[in-house]
């Protein structure tokens, strides 16, 4: 290959067990990885700056070419717990609620429940840094990722959008695929999703060098992430894009 291939991933704790794999792996010869968070990410990828991203699945439609590549995402076929509606109040005393910066995805699926599963009738609010001390009272907020798993400790309630989708479609949900916006060759993906089996099949070496505090991630990365990119989750995720249509 002439260039390498620009690869931006998400820096939460739920890539780790896909990206552990890359290191001393011969695909880092054909490629240069950044990380950072999951919107950022996704405007790199529409905007041409990097070539493949583990990128919020909502962002598809605003793409004028894209592939989905490797067999493993971000996905989840029971609670996700780290992409959740956290409140003081129950559903039906929402008035408003603050949306997370940080995930095209986790806010349009959070809309999509709202007017079609829950049916509430709510003020939601644009965020652009921290908010989460703003969840109290009758407001409401969204909170995905490493800041969803410390705010399970702060707010009484906690409605798992995953769990809910599971409800509303009996389909597991994708949060994050492995998309490209150019095909890429058959020999780097064959090896990009070999690098990516391995913190998999890996995970005691991977939960070691990632402790967190009050954060079972064994449990998490078991129960919580399903990181099969499975036919059903394809469905899930092809039904979840025909709602953004």
């Amino acid at each position: 290959m002439e260039r390498k291939v620009k690869v931006a991933a998400v820096s939460y704790l739920n890539t780790k067990p896909l990206l552990y794999g890359f290191r001393d792996h011969k695909v880092m010869r054909s490629m240069e990885l950044s990380v950072d968070y999951p919107a950022k990410i996704a405007r790199q990828l529409i905007d041409g700056e990097v070539d493949l991203a583990l990128v919020p699945v909502a962002i598809i439609p605003k793409l004028k070419e894209y592939h989905i590549v490797s067999d493993f995402c971000i996905g989840a076929e029971s609670a996700v717990a780290s992409v959740c509606l956290f409140s003081d109040v129950p559903l039906q005393n929402i008035h408003r609620i603050y949306l997370d910066y940080q995930s095209r995805t986790s806010v349009a699926l959070l809309k999509l429940l709202v007017r079609d599963h829950w049916k509430l009738n709510v003020e939601f609010i644009e965020t652009t840094e921290d908010y989460q001390h703003l969840i109290r009272g009758n407001d409401a907020g969204l909170v995905i990722g490493d800041r969803a798993l410390a705010q399970r400790e702060v707010s009484p309630l906690v409605f798992d959008l995953a769990e809910a989708w599971l409800r509303f479609t009996s389909l597991p949900f994708v949060f994050a695929a492995w998309i490209s916006n150019k095909p890429l060759p058959v020999e780097f993906i064959q090896e990009f999703n070999d690098a990516n089996s391995i913190g998999l099949n890996n995970l005691p070496a991977v939960v070691a060098e990632n402790s967190s505090p009050g954060i079972d991630l064994t449990a998490y990365y078991t129960k919580n992430i399903s990181y099969p990119l499975t036919p059903s989750k394809r469905q899930g995720m092809q039904r979840f894009l025909s709602y953004l249509q």
